[in-house]
């Protein structure tokens, strides 16, 4: 008898039982339902990855609808960014749909709950609901409109979607349980007076359903088998399921919860995230400091690494923070077996080889990509008299264990010759401003043939033949790890890191850098991973933003302290 294998996840094992069970009747179907107010995130990709691996795996379909609901935030652009997104991890739904094409059906749904004696059309102000709601404890107490006719509901409905009302004039609610214990039960709303335009329906509407209402009603309409959603939806599951069965459907879509996923040192409330880009904290949503997929992106981090680490983060019943680290492990995982290494110093030193001619200039074959790594590939490095390294590869007085360049010491230049440091020209000031260096011609390819080791090895490039490159050196947004909570009560906006953006001016870069489209990935050897910038970069104006550094700089420091 063959044993069968579990699924990897509870939410898998659970579709799986329904898949073997027959219990829907048809093929399976699930949905990813963004609200079109601001750039999807982290937190979204996780979803995006389980309702469409779910759907690809067990043989079933993908819908995106977008609940436009709220009028005053939601915006086409957001729509195009949802989409672009949901590509770029490498998806593609069956079926589009918007909860704004619903709106005739969910009028005639409304209509049906008043004949039934199911809702009611409530004046009082939105102070007064809230007030009347009841606490945790308390049941709430009725509105003293909640016994009106269902004829007087009816010609009120009717007139709120003629827009005879102004705004918080009246509200449609159900009519459940005042003293349920569930409190979004407690008469919740589900249509509101908002006179504003719409990106889709123009003005056409003046009365808009709420999410909670418009929600759960659209995976009925649609059919979905599958209502996967994060943990703080498991309350609205009453009310979704209540309203499906009293406007008629036959079962509910089966929702399961599970984790969202929460990463240190961010934040994915799109609330806080309008808040950093309207307050110019950031550039935009696509500010490689966000983890917006559009910052990701821009940043340098592949589809492949966001999908491989939802994998990694896994699905699960209870919340957990990740860590950075972990992400960022995915990230370095990934780009290390894909992209080319290039030599880049980021602040220069010059060296001066003393003993190579001038006019001379050669060449030495480097390989893009170690040989641990199954992708072929070299370019050729200019060597001359003149080179750049990096300053903080030079001390004058070196502690015991500084093994690079120093007066009298020899270091090896990577792909190129031994070098050793003969004298460190100084400014007026004091300060170093040249290093007058001899090489080793024997050593060419950077071995000895006496057979002499040395302990350092630093790049370089070619002063003649560097380009000149702008480097942005993106780091944490945030200085402590949950950042929603704030500090003692403080706004988020307190623990904003001030060195999340470093711009470094003047780097030098070899040129085989200088001709790549803008886009391109590359290992900064001994530094981190960049990515050419897609918008700023172009010939002659070179512009890397740094997607990771090769190791956690953060976590050395915090295990220092």
């Amino acid at each position: 008898m063959t044993q069968e294998i579990p699924h990897r996840d509870f939410v898998r094992n659970l579709v799986a039982d329904d898949v073997a069970s027959g219990r829907f009747g048809r093929q399976i179907c699930t949905r990813f339902p963004p609200e079109p107010n601001g750039f999807p995130h982290i937190g979204h990709a996780k979803s995006i990855c389980l309702n469409f691996g779910i759907a690809s795996e067990f043989g079933g379909k993908v819908n995106l609808r977008f609940d436009d609901t709220n009028p005053s935030t939601e915006d086409v652009r957001y729509v195009e960014a949802i989409k672009r997104d949901i590509q770029w991890l490498g998806f593609q739904w069956d079926n589009e749909f918007y909860a704004s094409d619903y709106f005739e059906q969910l009028y005639e749904f409304a209509i049906r709950l008043i004949a039934k004696g199911k809702a009611y059309v409530d004046s009082e102000t939105e102070d007064e609901i809230r007030l009347h709601r009841g606490t945790v404890t308390q049941a709430g107490t009725p509105s003293r409109y909640r016994d009106r006719s269902p004829a007087e509901n009816l010609d009120l409905l009717a007139r709120m979607k003629a827009g005879e009302f102004p705004d918080g004039a009246h509200v449609l609610r159900a009519k459940i349980d005042l003293a349920h214990p569930n409190m979004i039960m407690r008469d919740p709303l589900l249509i509101r007076i908002r006179h504003a335009h719409h990106y889709r329906r123009g003005e056409a509407w003046c009365i808009y359903p709420l999410y909670d209402y418009a929600h759960g009603l659209s995976d009925a309409i649609e059919g979905i088998t599958h209502s996967l959603c994060t943990l703080e939806f498991k309350d609205n599951k009453d009310i979704y399921d209540w309203l499906i069965r009293e406007v008629g459907f036959e079962r509910p879509p089966e929702q399961t919860e599970f984790a969202r996923l929460v990463l240190d040192y961010t934040v994915v409330s799109k609330r806080k995230l309008l808040r950093l880009v309207t307050e110019g904290r950031v550039s935009g949503w696509d500010d490689p400091r966000l983890h917006t997929l559009s910052g990701i992106r821009r940043r340098g981090v592949t589809p492949e690494a966001i999908r491989e680490f939802c994998e990694t983060v896994g699905v699960a019943r209870k919340e957990a923070r990740t860590e950075l680290a972990a992400y960022e492990h995915a990230v370095r995982n990934d780009l290390n077996m894909r992209v080319p290494r290039v030599l880049c110093v980021t602040n220069p030193l010059k060296v001066v080889i003393t003993n190579y001619p001038e006019a001379t200039t050669e060449e030495f074959d480097a390989p893009y990509y170690p040989h641990d790594v199954p992708k072929t590939g070299s370019r050729t490095v200019p060597f001359s008299h003149e080179l750049y390294v990096e300053r903080d590869d030079f001390m004058e007085n070196p502690p015991k264990k500084f093994f690079r360049l120093s007066p009298g010491r020899e270091v090896r230049l990577r792909y190129g010759y031994f070098i050793t440091c003969q004298e460190a020209v100084k400014n007026a000031a004091g300060e170093v401003i040249e290093l007058h260096c001899t090489y080793d011609p024997a050593t060419r390819g950077g071995n000895a043939p006496d057979g002499r080791k040395v302990q350092g090895t630093i790049h370089w490039v070619s002063a003649r033949h560097a380009l000149d490159c702008e480097l942005r050196l993106y780091d944490r947004l945030f200085t402590i790890p949950d950042p929603e909570a704030g500090p003692d009560g403080q706004d988020f906006l307190s623990v904003l890191n001030p060195e999340s953006l470093v711009v470094v001016q003047g780097a030098k870069i070899e040129p085989s850098a200088g001709n790549d489209a803008p886009g391109t990935r590359y290992q900064f050897e001994r530094t981190g991973y960049f990515i050419s910038d897609e918008i700023d970069s172009k010939p002659g104006a070179l512009v890397f933003n740094r997607t990771v550094t090769l190791r956690d700089s953060w976590e050395k420091e915090k295990a220092k302290a």
